[in-house]
């Protein structure tokens, strides 16, 4: 894992690439390599931050320079070792042991075509000498995260928008961005905040040549494995998926460093750490606690004894960190980390773990990441199967229904009560058609309620972020509610919100983190699994616990699941109380005209009063406040809304 960047025919190119790679010192603290080359008349300028991972010598290096091609690498190849020995056979001879030089290898005798046959996480740029051209690849799933901006024939990229933002003066927030980000609390992997920048898609590429032209491809489409794997589903075909998960276990754990795992007491982080036990005996893992004033506030869950079982059984060496950070400091430290304005808390979490291994010598981690997504193990899933059924009781049983929850309070001045949290959450979407109700129930507002919160003149915008949604909800021919659910979220949800703040989080703390579900065989077995054997009954994940039964015990496969969250109630009403208050008189949202103050008010009030929960929205506020603030005085633009 690295961070990686550069500039292709672009004004100061080498004092630019050289500014972007030093942004990213955090990412590869263990060396820094630059690279430089004429092109056309320009030049092309490659820079790469190190964390050394596979072959920890200087034959591991980058840039990485061959016989005409120039390599910036970052992420891991899983299946490097049978490249090797493929490549091997054809008559390549290799300096080193890094996957880094595999993968230059392989684009050097099949160019593109090499690319659907890569399995792992990636993002690079490479450079051919003799054409000229350097192409741009992201991995197939959006694990890897790869920036860019292009003006006129010039082009510069990175591992982080903030290197783009530093390097290249002014950048104008994108206002659609900040709409879409205020409705889901992060950015869809569609979107930047910034107007010029963009994402350059999960498993696509782009070319560059000396004559200004650009070309772009994909070699990796999530939607047509999904239709495949139905076409496998109907054909009868079984994927066996405890033999797909325990491969892609031990394919993660291939490192020249050591490895621990993200270990929550949850099913899918208890699966991994369990297999990964079997192949390195003695495993560290890592779990958070929370102060008991705290998680009583919150009603969370007791996760830890889950864990400590979990370890017990294995043999794991157990590192439990407990969470009682002060978060007027972190507040703004991760929303500088996160480049973009996300409203996750657990992106906290992440980087409280990662700091924690980092500083036990750990650089390698595996994540759960990614198991509730493809295999429908969120509440929202099966909370959206049990609105279709709700929907058929008589509405002025509903009407009864919705008024007397209504009624009911999220917290007193003492715990809060999940029940009725998850109760007034259903009922908000219960009765809206499918697409609706699935965006209602995992986003932060419906469309009045954003409308009442923004200036009058974002209205349209607006219409365009929840059209966005519509569109890739209806992009695709599957005829399975569930497996819907699941390609919207691997789609969108997980690129746009999961892999980006585990990418940033872990990054920030310079630790690698990897995650064996979020892999492009367990992708294709997921969408090959019918959605009745994903969802059996009432019980989410169902095909996995099946899978894992055969490891854990059942106490840990049924239990009722977990959170990697925060006690944001206890947070929002005691130690960032007066925070709130300040942005909500005065902060720059409000006096840019983007947010507005009455709307927020009585957010703040019916959260205080206990009738609604909105301490996840707040802290929303929070993390864009903190966002917009460094954005605007960052690059000296004007606040005035160009939308």
């Amino acid at each position: 894992m690295c961070g990686i960047a550069g500039t292709y025919r672009w004004p100061d190119g080498k004092v630019v690439a050289d500014r972007l790679t030093e942004t990213l010192a955090h990412r590869g603290p263990d060396g820094a390599g630059r690279y430089g080359h004429p092109v056309g008349d320009g030049e092309v300028h490659l820079g790469h931050r190190r964390l050394s991972i596979i072959d920890l010598t200087e034959t591991g290096a980058q840039p990485m320079i061959s016989d005409g091609l120039a390599l910036t690498y970052n992420g891991e190849l899983y299946n490097a070792p049978e490249l090797r020995a493929e490549l091997e056979a054809a008559g390549v001879r290799f300096r080193g042991t890094s996957d880094t030089e595999v993968l230059l290898e392989a684009w050097r005798r099949w160019g593109t075509d090499c690319l659907p046959r890569l399995r792992g996480m990636f993002a690079f740029g490479i450079f051919d000498e003799r054409t000229g051209e350097l192409v741009l690849v992201r991995d197939q799933l959006g694990i890897k995260p790869l920036f860019l901006l292009r003006r006129g024939e010039g082009l510069v990229f990175a591992s982080e928008l903030k290197a783009l933002a530093a390097a290249t003066g002014k950048l104008e927030v994108d206002h659609a961005a900040l709409v879409a980000s205020l409705l889901y609390y992060w950015v869809p992997d569609s979107r930047c905040a910034f107007r010029e920048a963009e994402k350059l898609p999960p498993g696509s590429w782009l070319r560059c040549r000396p004559d200004g032209r650009v070309e772009r491809g994909r070699f990796w489409d999530l939607k047509e494995v999904a239709a495949e794997g139905r076409e496998r589903a109907r054909a009868g075909e079984q994927p066996d998926l405890a033999a797909v998960v325990e491969e892609s276990t031990r394919r993660h754990l291939l490192s020249d460093v050591p490895v621990a795992t993200f270990l929550s007491g949850g099913l899918d982080s208890s699966y991994l750490t369990a297999l990964a036990a079997r192949h390195q005996p003695g495993i560290s893992a890592y779990t958070i606690g929370f102060r008991a004033e705290d998680a009583k506030f919150e009603a969370m869950p007791d996760d830890l004894r889950y864990a400590r079982q979990v370890a017990a059984r294995f043999g794991v060496d157990l590192h439990e960190i407990e969470i009682a950070p002060n978060v007027l400091d972190l507040l703004p430290q991760m929303t500088y980390s996160l480049d973009e304005p996300i409203g996750d808390p657990a992106a906290i979490n992440t980087f409280l773990i990662c700091t924690a291994a980092r500083e036990a010598g750990v650089k390698v981690m595996l994540s759960g990441m990614g198991a509730d997504e493809l295999f429908a193990g969120y509440r929202k899933h099966l909370a959206n199967l049990i609105a279709l059924r709700y929907q058929r009781v008589p509405r002025p049983l509903r009407r009864g229904v919705s008024a007397a929850v209504d009624r009911l309070p999220v917290a007193t001045s003492r715990r809060g009560f999940r029940s009725v949290r998850f109760a007034k959450r259903f009922l908000s979407f219960a009765d809206l058609p499918e697409e609706t109700a699935f965006r209602r129930s995992y986003t932060m507002y419906d469309q009045d309620e954003l409308l009442a919160l923004l200036d009058p003149d974002l209205a349209g915008t607006v219409d365009d972020v929840l059209t966005e949604h519509q569109d890739v909800y209806q992009d695709n021919e599957l005829d399975d509610f569930v497996n819907r659910m699941c390609l919207t979220d691997a789609r969108m949800f997980l690129p746009g919100l999961n892999l980006t703040y585990t990418d940033r989080s872990s990054m920030a703390a310079s630790t690698e983190v990897r995650t064996p579900y979020v892999d492009v065989e367990v992708v294709k077995a997921a969408f090959a699994i019918p959605g009745d054997r994903k969802i059996a009954g009432r019980q989410g994940k169902a095909v996995l616990k099946e899978a894992a039964t055969s490891v854990l015990p059942r106490e840990i496969v049924y239990r009722p699941k977990g959170l990697f969250s925060a006690p944001l109630r206890a947070w929002m009403s005691r130690d960032l109380a007066p925070l709130v208050r300040e942005v909500v008189n005065d902060g720059e949202l409000v006096r840019s005209g983007i947010l507005r103050r009455d709307a927020l008010k009585r957010m703040v009030a019916e959260d205080a009063a206990g009738q609604q929960d909105f301490s996840k929205h707040l802290w929303h506020v929070l993390t864009l406040e903190y966002w917009y603030r460094d954005a605007t005085s960052g690059s000296g633009q004007s606040t005035r809304l160009t939308a």
